[in-house]
């Protein structure tokens, strides 16, 4: 190639110091063209780790949109458009990421391949050279010194022999080396230009493939699909504008309507007068907390009224607890030493006695109103005469109860005939959807109608039906004069699954019990769930009875963990479905379709607590049923294989008796053409055969069973 120079491989012998000087302008070229390479290398380098991170970016973005519909967005809904929508984009995605992944291969074999080659061999093959050279020179000139040095008056043919060897290896040496160092110089100055060259046009020519993949790939349908999403975002864009303009306009409302509500003192009368109507309040509310004998302290929750119950619910909690029954209750303004705006609710029997602090007079007066209007179950009223009336007896006790200071001495003797009764209480604690919150409309409907029986009542406790049993067998047991001291039977139903494969113990506490209506949902277990631990907290009811589940192929077993007495025993083919809560782990259940007395079928769900997560004790029902269905079909498969040998045994015996007749049939045709031949034919020697009375009569009788065979046959 003309214009590139070159060093003299003719003068590396005689090694002069043009030769050297030139040499060093080499090696400086050298230099840096490594340095500018180190720098360029980098660059690409960047252009491919770059590449190949935008090919996972987009292999990861398709891959996020085609899972948009496994999410579970609590305000998301089933939006069908939004999901197709980004299936499409997905779908678009996903092929430029096939398009980065070949540009990313590409990359790395034209561009990244012959820079590496360049960088990592021609050039450390240079610096290699340049390193022997260096020696192989360095060995020369020691081994010239030594030659020179040689003494002219003690001439010895040995050193001298010793030094003109190492000077005549030295020189070769550093001759041959010198040479191939040369001939890599020159060849550099080839290399170096192809090195620059081969990556810059291995990348263009990879970016315009990947240039023209897009564009056979997005094709006319893509451009109308993205131009119809455009307009779709602007769409929204434009709805989204003006929800913000009448949100905004919203805030600037409320924000003149509620300055006067900033303030904690009570509101102008006139504007804001007190209502005294009311069945339903919630709001915030101070309540006093006995710390000691006589010291307490004050503590902001937020309080609402649900049905007759007095409900609070702090923040962060997702569902409220029971605070007092309304029922029949008293409520009046205290006097608080320390306190303002203070009232106190008394339970209708007198044992339960909370303190309230409400921010206003205002507030105090409508707390006061809503829980005396409560009190006499005014919310129960129907008919409009009735509540007028109501209403206006409702207003003369709350102004009593507003002028009240103190409580009444006596609420026992007060309130004794008007305690109400406890099948009235669980009916409504039954019918309770919800803790903290009111009920919708509709999951009011789907959860009391759909899912659970109306006004069902709930068991909070094991009634085992084995007590009835086992009081019979402890009279059997009395009349025989022996008895067991553990409750046990003598024929301990334990034997039933000794047999099974499976053997599995949980430690369960029961939570409750109540017959349910819809069996096919898969909700009615968590609705029963919400139902029984609603229930439990209105009232109060923490003892919980513990038990060991035992899981066989059979049943479901509950043992008593003290006695080892089976409280409970349900066959696994009863049950219907098994599952654990969503979000406590701990909390399961399962549905029973059992029979009743009159051989009515119901459905009974049963909740229960264990100290294992919850879906271990499903899965391990679950495979119960496996277990049974499997050995069910092989008991039917055997009974089928036993049927089919019995038919074949009775086939085999109606041939046994099929051959049986007709080798009878043989014989009495033998017997019949025997007795048709003339009597006592002569021998053969001239003598006669003389039959038997009982051969005569034999054959007799053949002759008339021949006969009437033979007619029969006819």
């Amino acid at each position: 190639m003309p214009g590139i120079e070159k060093l003299p491989i003719e003068e590396t012998l005689e090694d002069s110091p043009q030769t050297r000087s030139l040499l060093g302008v080499f090696e400086e070229d050298t230099a840096a063209i490594s340095n500018y390479c180190t720098q360029l290398y980098q660059a690409m380098h960047r252009i491919y780790d770059a590449q190949n991170e935008l090919s996972a970016a987009t292999h990861l973005t398709s891959r996020l949109l085609k899972e948009y519909d496994k999410q579970r967005f609590p305000l998301g809904g089933d939006d069908e458009v939004m999901s197709s929508t980004l299936q499409q984009f997905a779908k678009v995605i996903d092929e430029l990421s096939s398009c980065h992944a070949v540009l990313s291969t590409q990359l790395a074999d034209a561009m990244m391949f012959p820079i590496s080659q360049f960088k990592e061999r021609d050039l450390k093959e240079i610096l290699t050279l340049k390193e022997v050279f260096q020696i192989a020179s360095d060995d020369h000139d020691t081994a010239i010194n030594r030659y020179s040095r040689l003494s002219k008056r003690r001439d010895n043919d040995k050193l001298r022999a010793e030094a003109v060897e190492d000077v005549y290896t030295s020189r070769k040496k550093q001759h041959q080396t010198m040479m191939h160092y040369f001939c890599s110089l020159n060849t550099l100055q080839y290399k170096k230009k192809t090195a620059l060259l081969e990556p810059l046009l291995g990348y263009m020519q990879a970016q315009i493939s990947f240039f023209k993949l897009g564009s056979e790939n997005l094709t006319q349908q893509w451009e109308e699909f993205l131009g119809t999403i455009g307009t779709s975002v602007q769409n929204v864009r434009r709805e989204m504008e003006e929800e913000i303009g009448q949100m905004q306009q919203t805030i600037q409302d409320m924000e003149r309507s509620c300055d006067p509500l900033y303030a904690p003192c009570d509101p102008d009368p006139a504007h804001s007068p007190v209502c005294r109507n009311l069945t339903q309040k919630q709001g915030y509310l101070y309540i006093r907390n006995k710390t000691g004998l006589v010291s307490s302290s004050w503590e902001r929750q937020y309080f609402f009224t649900q049905g007759g119950n007095l409900m609070q619910q702090g923040r962060g909690e997702v569902a409220g607890g029971l605070v007092t029954d309304l029922d029949n209750c008293s409520v009046m303004a205290v006097d608080s030493d320390d306190r303002r705006f203070c009232f106190q609710v008394t339970s209708f029997d007198g044992k339960k006695v909370v303190t309230l602090q409400a921010e206003s007079r205002k507030d105090c007066e409508e707390w006061i109103s809503t829980i005396n209007n409560i009190s006499k179950r005014i919310y129960l009223s129907e008919n409009a005469e009735e509540a007028a009336k109501h209403k206006e007896l409702a207003a003369r006790v709350n102004q009593s109860a507003l002028e009240a200071v103190t409580p009444s001495p006596s609420f026992q003797q007060r309130h004794e005939s008007m305690r109400p009764s406890s099948k009235g209480r669980v009916g409504r604690a039954g019918s309770i959807s919800s803790v903290g919150s009111e009920p919708s409309p509709a999951l009011s409907v789907l959860s009391l109608d759909a899912l659970v029986a109306p006004e069902t009542p709930i068991q909070f406790d094991i009634i085992s039906p084995v007590s009835e049993e086992n009081s019979a067998q402890s009279k059997a047991a009395a009349q025989s004069g022996r008895s067991n001291p553990f409750g046990e039977s003598g024929d301990s139903t334990s034997e039933d699954s000794e047999d099974s494969i499976l053997h599995q113990l949980f430690i369960v506490r029961f939570l409750g019990s109540m017959e349910v209506k819809n069996t096919e949902s898969g909700d009615v277990i968590s609705e029963t769930m919400r139902q029984i631990l609603a229930a439990r907290a209105i009232h109060n009811i923490f003892r919980m009875t513990e038990s060991h589940l035992l899981v066989t192929c059979d049943c479901l077993k509950l043992i008593d963990p003290q006695t080892q007495v089976t409280r409970l025993r349900f066959p696994l083919s009863t049950v219907i479905q098994c599952s654990s809560h969503q979000d406590n782990k701990r909390l399961f259940g399962f549905v029973l379709q059992q029979t009743g007395g009159r051989g009515e079928s119901r459905a009974v769900c049963y909740i229960f607590e264990s100290n294992d997560d919850g879906e271990k004790i499903c899965d391990s029902v679950g495979l119960a049923k496996q277990i049974a269905f499997h050995s069910e079909m092989d008991r039917k498969a055997s009974e089928k294989r036993k049927e089919q040998d019995k038919a074949k045994e009775k086939q085999q015996e109606e041939l046994s008796k099929q051959r049986q007749i007709e080798k009878d049939l043989e014989e009495q045709s033998r017997l019949i053409a025997a007795s048709s031949r003339p009597a006592n034919p002569p021998a053969p020697d001239g003598q006669f055969l003389v039959l038997s009375n009982s051969q005569s009569e034999e054959s007799d009788a053949g002759g008339e069973e021949g006969k009437k065979k033979g007619e029969s046959e006819a």
